[in-house]
């Protein structure tokens, strides 16, 4: 006979799993990005894996691209949405 633990439990599981997965996938994407902005090999690897070849010059307008971009998006705030249009 089986028992409503037998499946909550492995439910239970499955979800927590996909929000600490979540969780830990987002925190290594913004290590990797803020990495990114200070390491100008690790910003010509990723382009060329894209399939771009960039010079110091284009290399150099991305990394002030990515940090005007983690400023805004530092400060921001998630637009509040009103009942008016």
């Amino acid at each position: 006979m089986s028992s409503v633990w037998d499946w909550l439990i492995p439910v239970l599981t499955l979800i927590a799993g996909l929000i600490v997965g979540f969780a830990a996938g987002v925190y290594y994407l913004r290590r990797q990005m803020e990495k990114m902005q200070n390491d100008p090999e690790m910003l010509t690897k990723m382009a060329k894996q894209m399939g771009y070849n960039m010079n110091r010059q284009q290399l150099a307008k991305a990394q002030q691209m990515m940090k005007q971009q983690q400023g805004k998006n530092a400060g921001m705030k998630p637009p509040v949405k009103s009942g008016k249009r």
